[in-house]
C-alpha cells in the first residue's frame, strides 16, 4: 500500500519535481515569475515545457490540454497529442509556445455579446502560479482565457488581477506600519464542499435529476432530517469506500483534502480542504467537484452538487473561508493575544468591515444562482441579507473604539469539563454564528452564502477587489501622517463608526432581524434578478474599472451571461416539468384512477351489500387533483412560452422568477399531493424514501 506522503502530489508538476528536473537558472527564473510576477522569457518556457512533457510521458500521458474556466460555470479542455512527424514516424515534443498559448474556439462560449458567432478565435494562456498535473492520460495545464481582441472570457483572470491588486495595496499599508520586509501578500481560501450521494440506478429513473440536477416533483419521505441523526453520524460502508478513493485521487493531484463527514440531510456529506492561495484553491475546488463525480460513477453512485436537489431537507453550500497572509508567514486577520492594541489587525479588520458594508450588493450578487435561490434564507443557509458576525469579544472591542472607551480583551478562558478523566482545554473567544453570511472565525472570515456548485473565483475576486480599494483609501489617508500609528487609530475609529450597521451578532433567521436590517438600510435581495439589478450600479462598475479587474464592457457581458444562464436554467426546469407531467405523471394517475373505478365496479357486481365507497372516494379525490394538475400544466406551458419571448435580459429573468417559477411551485404542490395518495407501484419515479435512504 502506498503511503500518503508518497501518494500526495504524485500526479503534480510541483515545486519538488521542478527542482529535480529543471536547470538551476531555469528553476530560479520560473520561481521569480510565480512568486514575484516577473515576465517569463520564451527560452525559460521552452526548457520548462520539455521537462514537463518528459515527466508527463513518464506518467503515461500522450496528450496535453489547456484547462480553463469559461463563463459556463464548469471547466473546459481541448486535448492535443505530443506527437510530431519525424520522417516515417513520430516523436513526442512540446514547445514553450504550446505551453504558453492555446487557441480554443471562443465563439461557442458565453461572451455576453462581446463576441459575434463568426468571431471565433480565442486564447488560453498558461498560469504558472497553479501547477500542472496529469489525469486520464493527459497533461493538464491551468490557464486563463480571453478573446482575440483581449476581452476576458473566464473566471480566473479577474481573480489573478484582484490578488495582485490586494497584494499591492496591502504591502503599501504594511510598509507604512514598519513591516518593510513584506514583499507580497496573498489571500488564502479553504472552501468546504457539501454534496449528496444517491444510487445511480435510482438516478437514471429521474429525468429531472439528469436534466436539471434537482427533483422537480417529490413528496417528502416519512423520515427526513428531523431526528438530527445523520449529522456527523457513522459513515455507511458504501459511502466510506467512496470517500476513501476520493481522498486518494485528490491527494495524488495535490488537493489538501482534510475533513470528511456526514452532513445534516440524509445522503448528504461534506469534504473540506486545508487552506491554499485563492488561485490554487479555486483550481483545486473545480478539480474536486469533477473528481467527486467521476469517483462516484465507479461506485455506482451519483454525486449531486445542486444547491437544492431535494425539497424539504437541507440543501448544499460551500463555505468560503477567506484570509490574508504575507510572504513572511503572518496572518493579517489574526487578532493576537491583545487585539485592542494590535493596530495592524484592527486596520485590516476595518477595511473588511467597510468593504462588506459598501459592497453588500456585490457579495449577494456573487452567490446568486437559480439553485442558490432555493437555499438562502432557509434554516440551512444564511439569509439574503448580507451582514457580518464578529463574536462577542471582538464586537465589544469595536464598540469601545467607537465610543472612545478603554477595553481589555478577556483572552481565552479554560473550559472546565467537570470530569476528572477529561482534560480541561482553552475555549475560543467567541461562539460560531451559523446563521451569519459573513462570520469572523478566529483568523479568517467564513463567507457561508456560496452555493455548492459555484466557482469560488467570483466571490473571491470581488472580496479581494473591495478590500484592495479600502486599503488604497486608507493608504491615501495615512501616507503623509507624522504619526502613522495614531493616524491609523483615527481611521479605524471613523471606519467602525460609519459602518457599524453591517455588524450583527444575533439570529439572522429571525423576523426581528429582517425588520432591523431594513431600518439599518441593508439590502434584502431575495432572488438572482433582484440582486443582478444592482450589478451595473456606478459604484460597482467604477470599482472594477479603477482597479483594472474588468472593463465596463466585460462587466456588462458578465451581467448578461448570468441573467441568460438563470433564464435558461428555469426554462429547462419548466420544460422538463411539463415533460414529466404530460408523459409520465398524468398517464400514471389515469391508470390508477381507472383501477379504483374498476375495483369499485367489481365490488358492486359481486354484491350490492359490498361497499365501494373507499375506491369511489379515492377515485373522486384523485380526479379532482388530476383536473387541477392538468390546468396548472397548461398554465405553466403558457407562462414559459411568454417568458421565452421577453427580449431584455433582466425583464426576462424577472418573468421566469415571478411567473414561471411561481407556477412551477404550484404544479409541484399538486403533483406531490397526488404522489401521497397513489400506490407506489403506479408512481413513475423513485420516491424520496428510496432516493435519500437508498445508499
Amino acid at each position: 500500500m502506498t503511503k500518503v506522503p508518497e501518494l500526495f502530489g504524485s500526479k503534480v508538476f510541483n515545486d519538488r519535481v521542478m527542482r529535480e528536473r529543471l536547470p538551476g537558472t531555469t528553476y530560479k527564473a520560473l520561481k521569480k515569475t510565480i512568486e514575484n510576477g516577473e515576465p517569463l522569457d520564451i527560452s525559460v518556457a521552452n526548457v520548462v515545457a520539455n521537462a514537463m512533457k518528459d515527466w508527463a510521458v513518464e506518467q503515461g500521458c500522450t496528450h496535453f490540454t489547456h484547462w480553463f474556466q469559461p463563463m459556463t460555470g464548469v471547466t473546459a479542455e481541448k486535448h492535443d497529442s505530443f506527437i510530431q512527424p519525424n520522417g516515417d514516424g513520430v516523436i513526442m515534443e512540446f514547445s514553450g509556445k504550446e505551453l504558453i498559448k492555446g487557441e480554443p474556439d471562443a465563439s461557442s462560449f458565453p461572451s455576453g455579446s462581446i463576441r459575434a458567432t463568426y468571431e471565433a478565435r480565442g486564447y488560453t494562456t498558461w498560469d504558472p502560479t497553479s501547477p500542472a498535473f496529469v489525469r486520464d492520460g493527459s497533461l493538464y495545464i491551468p490557464t486563463a482565457f480571453c478573446s482575440y481582441t483581449g476581452e476576458v472570457l473566464d473566471k480566473k483572470t479577474p481573480l489573478l488581477r484582484s490578488m495582485e491588486r490586494l497584494s499591492t495595496e496591502a504591502v503599501k499599508i504594511l510598509h507604512l506600519l514598519g513591516k518593510t520586509d513584506v514583499k507580497r501578500v496573498a489571500t488564502t481560501v479553504g472552501p468546504e464542499q457539501e454534496y449528496f450521494l444517491i444510487d445511480k440506478e435510482l438516478y437514471d429513473q429521474r429525468v429531472d435529476l439528469k436534466l436539471t440536477g434537482r427533483t422537480l416533483f417529490g413528496a417528502k419521505a416519512p423520515k427526513g432530517q428531523e431526528l438530527e441523526d445523520h449529522y456527523f453520524g457513522a459513515i455507511k460502508a458504501r459511502v466510506a469506500a467512496y470517500m476513501k478513493e476520493l481522498d486518494e485521487e485528490l491527494w495524488k493531484l495535490g488537493v489538501l483534502a482534510k475533513t470528511k463527514h456526514n452532513e445534516v440531510a440524509p445522503s448528504q456529506h461534506e469534504l473540506a480542504p486545508i487552506f491554499s492561495t485563492s488561485n490554487i484553491a479555486t483550481d483545486h475546488n473545480e478539480l474536486t467537484m469533477e473528481i467527486m463525480q467521476k469517483v462516484a460513477e465507479r461506485h455506482n453512485l451519483v454525486c449531486l452538487l445542486h444547491e437544492k436537489p431535494f425539497k424539504g431537507v437541507n440543501g448544499s453550500g460551500k463555505h468560503n473561508n477567506w484570509s490574508i497572509s504575507t510572504n513572511t508567514g503572518e496572518n493579517l486577520l489574526s487578532p493576537g493575544k491583545h487585539p485592542e492594541s494590535n493596530v495592524q489587525f484592527l486596520l485590516f479588520l476595518a477595511a473588511v468591515v467597510k468593504a462588506v458594508d459598501e459592497y453588500q450588493d456585490l457579495l449577494r450578487i456573487t452567490v446568486a444562482s437559480a439553485g442558490n435561490d432555493h437555499r438562502l434564507g432557509a434554516n440551512e443557509a444564511p439569509p439574503a441579507i448580507i451582514s457580518m458576525y464578529l463574536g462577542d469579544d471582538l464586537d465589544a472591542l469595536v464598540h469601545s473604539i467607537i465610543d472612545g472607551n478603554s477595553y481589555e480583551s478577556h483572552g481565552r478562558e479554560k473550559m472546565q469539563t467537570g470530569v476528572e478523566v477529561l482534560a480541561d482545554f482553552m475555549k475560543d473567544n467567541s461562539d460560531r454564528n451559523r446563521t451569519s453570511p459573513f462570520a469572523f472565525t478566529g483568523n479568517k472570515f467564513e463567507f457561508r452564502a456560496l452555493g455548492s456548485s459555484l466557482n469560488i473565483a467570483c466571490p473571491n475576486y470581488m472580496l479581494n477587489t473591495m478590500v484592495a480599494d479600502e486599503l488604497s483609501q486608507f493608504y491615501d489617508e495615512l501616507k503623509d501622517a507624522e504619526n502613522v500609528q495614531e493616524a491609523a487609530k483615527e481611521v479605524i475609529r471613523k471606519t467602525f463608526t460609519a459602518h457599524q450597521r453591517i455588524i450583527f451578532n444575533g439570529d439572522n433567521y429571525s423576523d426581528e432581524w429582517v425588520a432591523e436590517a431594513e431600518k439599518r438600510g441593508l439590502l434584502n435581495l431575495k432572488s438572482l434578478p433582484e440582486a443582478l439589478a444592482h450589478f451595473l450600479d456606478k459604484k460597482n462598475v467604477d470599482l472594477f474599472v479603477k482597479h483594472n479587474i474588468c472593463s465596463e464592457d466585460e462587466l456588462r457581458a458578465r451581467y448578461e451571461i448570468d441573467l441568460e444562464a438563470y433564464s435558461k436554467q428555469l426554462n429547462i426546469e419548466a420544460l422538463t416539468m411539463l415533460d414529466m407531467a404530460k408523459k409520465d405523471i398524468l398517464p400514471a394517475v389515469t391508470a390508477y384512477i381507472r383501477e379504483q373505478v374498476d375495483a369499485a365496479l367489481a365490488k358492486k357486481a359481486l354484491s350490492s351489500s359490498i361497499s365501494a365507497a373507499v375506491e369511489e372516494k379515492l377515485a373522486e379525490k384523485l380526479s379532482e387533483k388530476q383536473l387541477r394538475f392538468v390546468e396548472l400544466t397548461e398554465e405553466l406551458a403558457q407562462v414559459t412560452a411568454e417568458a421565452a419571448k421577453v427580449d431584455e435580459p433582466l425583464e426576462q429573468a424577472f418573468a421566469y422568477r415571478n411567473n414561471v417559477f411561481a407556477k412551477m411551485e404550484e404544479l409541484r404542490s399538486v403533483g406531490d399531493s397526488i404522489e401521497e395518495d397513489m400506490s407506489g407501484e403506479y408512481w413513475p419515479y423513485p420516491s424520496y424514501t428510496e432516493l435519500l435512504f437508498g445508499v
